[in-house]
């Protein structure tokens, strides 16, 4: 999979844009009332209304983070643990399984970022420019995808 390897990096980093655009998206939906309003009403929730706008302004904040990745880490712990809330609160008590209870955004986005929290920034981020994430490490010319160089450290150095 050498392929793979190589394109592995730019494509975690589109994945993590995408996935912080999407989630952006979703919180300026509520909080302003565009793209169609908060799930499709043509409006916008009322200020400080719990936990409904605290929740978008989560998901424009921290998406907006995740998407140039700045403070990656902390702003995927944060989107992924609103979450999982919003799933096992809202959605799950309606039906246990996601395609039942309306839930699958909720649960995507929420094991999405848990996979960015486990990733990091990776390349093509503010954090990576401003010297904020380790440095990949490099075998024989190849860096690890995923940012698994420090798994890979260990692996070699550990046989």
């Amino acid at each position: 999979m050498p392929k793979l390897d190589r394109l592995g990096e730019p494509i975690y980093a589109l994945f993590r844009m995408v996935i912080g655009f999407l989630f952006t998206l979703h919180g300026a939906a509520s909080i302003f009332g565009v793209f169609g309003g908060h799930r499709g009403s043509g409006h916008a929730v009322a200020v400080a209304v719990w936990p409904t706008w605290w929740a978008a302004l989560i998901q424009l904040i921290c998406g907006a983070l995740v998407l140039t990745g700045l403070f990656t880490r902390v702003a995927a712990t944060l989107a992924s643990g609103s979450m999982a809330y919003a799933y096992f609160v809202v959605h799950q008590p309606q039906q246990l399984l996601p395609l039942q209870n309306g839930g699958e955004a909720a649960a995507m986005f929420a094991w999405a970022f848990l996979l960015i929290v486990a990733a990091g920034p990776g390349i093509w981020s503010l954090d990576s420019l401003l010297g904020r994430s380790p440095a990949r490490a490099s075998t024989a010319g190849a860096k690890p995808a995923f940012g698994l160089a420090r798994f890979a450290r260990t692996q070699s150095s550990g046989s």
